[in-house]
C-alpha cells in the first residue's frame, strides 16, 4: 500500500522520517506543490538533515548509520530513501488538483495546517481536505484539529477527532472518510485527564484549567515584522528568538471531542509560546470535591498515573527532574508526568447559598455549604514534533490503512 503526504514543514518531513523507517507502506508519495532550491539534490539535503533531531541517517542507523537516501531521478521527481521508493510531485496546491489517484494512492496524510475545515467543499477557492478525495484519496488524516469556519455548522457525518489509545475506537472505517488527530497539545492533556478521570469519576471535577508552555512553531517570525492587513494579533508578528509570547490553544475545544465528559466541566486552556524548537509542557490545574477525612494527596495521584503508564503504550510516568531537552525524540511518549512535581491542597470552601438560584434549604442567618475541594497541580512534558505526535500520527496512519486492506 502506498502513503500520500501533503506537505513538507515539520510534521510533514517528520512523518517522512518515521515511515522510511518503520516500512509499513510499500511506497511514500510526498506533495510538496512547487520547486525545492535547485531541485531533486536540494530537496533531499533539506530532508536528510534537521536543526532540532540531526541527520536522518543518525536517527535509522545511530552512529554506524551511512548513505540513505539515493537514485534521485529529477525528471521522474523520485529517490530511494532507506530503502523505500519516494514521489515527490511538485504542481499541484490545491489537494482536488495532486495525482493521488495516478499515483495510486488511497490513503493521504494532510500536514499543512491549510485545510482544516471538514465542511469545506472541494471546490472551495483556495483549496480544502475535501479536496483530496475528489483526488482519488479515500481517507484523509489531519495533523491538526478540525475547524469549521462557518458558524451553526454541524461536525459532518463522516468526520471524526481521535487519539491513539484514547478513543481510536471511534474511528469507523465504514463511515469515516476524514480523521483528524487532533494537535500535540490535546494529545498530551487526555492522557493527563483521562486517568484521573477514570480513578476519581467525572462528576467529582468541579474545573480544570491548563497552560502549555509550548515551543516555536512555522507560524512565528525569526524577527519583527510588520502584521498582516486585518491583524488581530500584533504578538504574531514579534520575534520568538527574543520573546516569551502569549498565544491561543484550541485544545479545550478539540479535547472535548476526544473525551465527551469534559462538556461538562468548566475548562480553560491557554498557550505561551517560548523561544525553543521542541519540548514542551502543560501544567494542568484541577479543582476536585473531595472527602476532608481521606482528601485526594499527590500520592494517590501519582499512584494514578503509575498504574495507568504500566498499561499504557503512550503515557509515561517519571520520578526524575527533567527539563524540556530530556523530551526530545522520546518515542511515543503523549505525556510524560513529572511525579515529584505533583501538589495538592485540600480546603474547605464556603459557599453563600444565597447566590444560588436553585437553593431550596430554609432561610437562616448563616446559608452557607462547606464544600471539601482539594486543588491539585501536574506537570506533563511532550515532546511537539517528533518523539510524540508525529510517532502518535504514524501509528494512527497504520491503524487505518490495517482496516482498508
Amino acid at each position: 500500500m502506498k502513503l500520500g503526504i501533503n506537505g513538507l514543514g515539520r510534521i510533514g518531513k517528520l512523518s517522512l522520517w518515521h515511515h522510511v523507517s518503520r516500512k509499513y507502506f510499500s511506497e511514500l508519495t510526498i506533495n510538496v506543490g512547487r520547486e525545492i532550491g535547485r531541485g531533486l539534490p536540494d530537496l533531499a539535503a533539506c530532508i536528510e538533515r534537521d536543526s532540532t533531531y540531526g541527520r536522518l541517517t543518525s536517527y535509522l542507523h545511530g552512529h554506524k548509520g551511512g548513505r540513505v537516501i539515493e537514485n534521485l531521478d529529477e525528471e521522474k521527481g523520485t529517490m530511494v530513501i532507506n530503502g523505500m521508493p519516494v514521489t515527490f510531485l511538485r504542481t499541484a496546491r490545491d489537494p482536488k488538483d495532486i495525482a493521488w489517484q495516478a499515483n495510486g494512492v488511497r490513503l493521504v496524510v494532510d500536514t499543512t495546517g491549510a485545510f482544516t475545515d471538514p465542511t469545506a467543499d472541494s471546490d472551495a477557492k483556495w483549496g480544502a481536505l475535501r479536496g483530496h478525495l475528489q483526488a482519488g484519496a479515500e481517507k484523509v488524516l489531519l495533523s491538526a484539529p478540525f475547524k469549521i469556519k462557518s458558524k451553526g455548522m454541524e461536525m459532518p457525518a463522516d468526520a471524526v477527532t481521535t487519539v491513539m489509545g484514547i478513543n481510536d475506537e471511534d474511528y469507523d472505517s465504514s463511515r469515516h472518510s476524514l480523521i483528524s488527530a487532533a494537535s500535540c497539545t490535546t494529545t498530551c492533556l487526555s492522557y493527563m485527564i483521562k486517568p484521573l478521570m477514570e480513578s476519581i469519576g467525572a462528576e467529582n471535577f468541579l474545573s480544570a484549567s491548563m497552560v502549555t508552555i509550548h515551543a516555536a512553531t512555522g507560524s512565528q517570525q525569526v524577527l519583527d515584522r510588520l502584521p498582516k492587513a486585518g491583524a488581530i494579533d500584533l504578538r504574531k508578528s514579534r520575534s520568538i528568538l527574543n520573546n516569551i509570547i502569549l498565544t491561543t490553544t484550541g485544545a479545550a475545544k478539540a479535547l472535548s471531542l476526544v473525551i465527551p465528559e469534559m462538556k461538562s466541566i468548566g475548562f480553560i486552556a491557554e498557550s505561551v509560546r517560548i523561544p525553543t524548537s521542541t519540548g514542551s509542557l502543560i501544567v494542568l490545574v484541577l479543582n476536585v470535591q473531595d472527602d476532608l477525612e481521606n482528601p485526594l494527596k499527590r500520592e494517590r495521584i501519582n499512584a494514578i498515573y503509575r498504574d495507568y503508564a504500566q498499561n499504557s503504550a503512550y503515557l509515561e510516568y517519571t520520578e526524575e527532574q527533567n527539563v524540556s531537552s530530556d523530551i526530545i525524540g522520546l518515542p511515543q511518549a503523549a505525556a510524560v508526568i513529572e511525579g515529584t512535581e505533583t501538589h495538592t491542597r485540600t480546603a474547605s470552601i464556603a459557599v453563600n447559598l444565597d447566590r444560588i438560584k436553585a437553593c431550596t434549604l430554609g432561610a437562616g442567618s448563616e446559608r452557607t455549604l462547606s464544600v471539601p475541594v482539594t486543588q491539585a497541580v501536574v506537570y506533563g512534558w511532550y515532546d511537539n514534533e517528533l518523539g510524540s505526535y508525529t510517532n502518535m500520527l504514524g501509528d494512527m496512519t497504520v491503524q487505518v490503512a490495517d482496516k482498508m486492506l
